[in-house]
């Protein structure tokens, strides 16, 4: 099974959709950031929760 790491982006009330949409294309093509949960307050803010894998750490070079 897969471990991801998670991020949760607010947005404040009156962010267009556009805006919105903009955003999270930025952290999917820059971080590799996939949508994973988003909600829509009736007040109009918007909580976003964006998910990726972990990349296992590279590990030194083994002494010679």
């Amino acid at each position: 099974m897969a471990d991801y790491e998670y991020r949760a982006l607010k947005l404040p009330h009156g962010v267009t959709s556009g805006h919105a949409h903009e955003v999270l294309g930025i952290h999917a093509e820059y971080g590799d950031w996939e949508l994973a949960q988003h909600a829509i307050w009736p007040d109009g803010r918007r909580k976003v929760t964006v998910r990726r894998r972990v990349r296992p750490e590279p590990q030194p070079p083994l002494p010679s």
